[in-house]
């Protein structure tokens, strides 16, 4: 969930074509329009989509949207109550975040102290942005969540020892440091969908005696409770282990105990699965947020893809399929190997279901030579689904102590991700975050 923006230079400043007083510039490979009083390799900070500016830094910059008394718009363009950055197309070109000029941080520090690729969210305390989250529609928060001692007593009933969470894929443009010269890479298909974990892992079950008896073993300085130790198949979603397949984000995890029960008994000790899933519930909703392609304001995207949106990946409506990334193997003690991808591939042959599809394997040389290959693998039509655009793609580095993989989305995805998060709609991990929910 982690957000911030970029001290960063501005290159390849070009005329707008059909503008103007406007131009168009590049930070980190990403597309931005620009005014006229930017000049090549200007330092500013670069805020990339899907993040959210606070209200001070967009009063001393003037920013949102506010009229005078005749209703002219005397402020900036961002709506008073999201400031949303999001990517979006302006007289037919793409702008994928915002760039302001350096001095727009001045009344929050000392911008001389500042230092190209520094990162910013606060400032000397004062918030400058954060990961945009729309309120949501339909969602209710936990009310238990800002309870920790009741959160406390139920994680310590039950816990997961070696069950790791899902690893945040960072950004590539960011990471290009990442990459060494004979790196083995792979390019895989960047998949829209809700991620899944399922292992053959240990499970601590702590029984807590009953009231008088626990009091007795307190003063007697004894553990009040016995413990339970056994390996069990066991899944969850990107943050939280399920103890049922019941309620959850979509209304029900149902589509999820399908896939639970394709591993139950299939599984090594401290083998773990991480899954993307992708289609329908079997309430026949769409897993992912559907979007009217009218919004975009582009009739040729219109033509191209119809009426809407829809991120099926070829599956009937009642339907989902699964599509691993990565697979681990942890000891006891809690040391976790990655299995190289053909490992991946193979064992996922064995189970009876697919990876995530590999586009291409190449031992990396230089920057441009994996940019030219990460351009000409992330945009145009989703080779799985084929009614809709492929969301991108993700490079994974071989050989890694720890898993390593860094994704780079297409740019018209992130204005279809903006149009569904401006209608008040948020994916599942998004959702789960912000609801709080534990491990019970």
């Amino acid at each position: 969930m982690n957000y911030c923006g970029y001290v960063t230079k501005i290159t390849k400043i070009e005329k707008h074509p059909n503008a103007d007083r406007l131009q168009i510039g590049r930070c980190f490979g990403n597309q931005v329009i620009i005014d006229l009083n930017v000049k090549e390799n200007d330092i500013g900070v670069y805020f990339p989509s899907d993040g959210q500016l606070s209200n001070e830094y967009c009063k001393v910059n003037n920013l949102v949207r506010k009229k005078d008394e005749q209703g002219k718009n005397i402020g900036g363009y961002l709506d008073p109550n999201k400031r949303h950055i999001r990517a979006l197309k302006l007289r037919g070109q793409i702008s994928d975040g915002l760039f302001m000029p350096l001095e727009s941080l001045a009344s929050f520090i000392d911008i001389s102290t500042l230092a190209e690729l520094e990162m910013i969210d606060v400032l000397n305390g004062v918030e400058i942005c954060k990961k945009y989250i729309p309120v949501m529609n339909g969602v209710k928060q936990d009310k238990t969540r800002g309870n920790p001692k009741k959160k406390t007593k139920m994680l310590n009933r039950f816990s997961y020892p070696i069950f790791h969470e899902h690893i945040d894929t960072k950004q590539l443009m960011y990471n290009l440091g990442q990459f060494n010269p004979g790196d083995v890479c792979y390019i895989t298909l960047k998949m829209h969908g809700t991620s899944a974990r399922t292992s053959n892992t240990l499970v601590k079950h702590k029984k807590y005696y009953r009231v008088l008896k626990k009091k007795i073993y307190e003063l007697l300085k004894k553990k009040p409770y016995t413990e339970h130790i056994k390996w069990a198949t066991t899944t969850g979603t990107r943050r939280v282990i399920l103890k049922s397949f019941e309620g959850g984000y979509h209304g029900d995890n149902n589509f999820r105990g399908l896939y639970h029960k394709l591993f139950e008994g299939k599984l090594f000790k401290g083998e773990t699965i991480y899954y993307e899933i992708v289609g329908y519930t079997d309430r026949n909703k769409p897993i992912m947020g559907t979007v009217k392609n009218s919004k975009t304001n582009d009739k040729e995207f219109l033509k191209k893809y119809g009426e809407k949106t829809v991120y099926s990946y070829g599956c009937e409506e009642g339907q989902s399929d699964i599509y691993i990334y990565r697979m681990t193997l942890t000891n006891e003690d809690g040391y976790e190997i990655d299995y190289p991808w053909d490992l991946v591939k193979t064992r996922a042959e064995y189970f009876g279901v697919k990876t995530v599809p590999e586009l291409e394997r190449f031992i990396f040389t230089t920057e441009e030579d994996l940019l030219n290959r990460v351009e000409s693998f992330c945009g145009g039509v989703d080779p799985v689904g084929k009614t809709h655009i492929r969301e991108g793609i993700v490079i994974r580095i071989e050989g890694k102590e720890r898993f390593k993989a860094l994704k780079h989305k297409n740019e018209y995805f992130k204005i279809l991700e903006g149009i569904i998060k401006d209608a008040g709609v948020i994916d599942a991990e998004e959702a789960e975050e912000i609801r709080g929910e534990d491990d019970e």
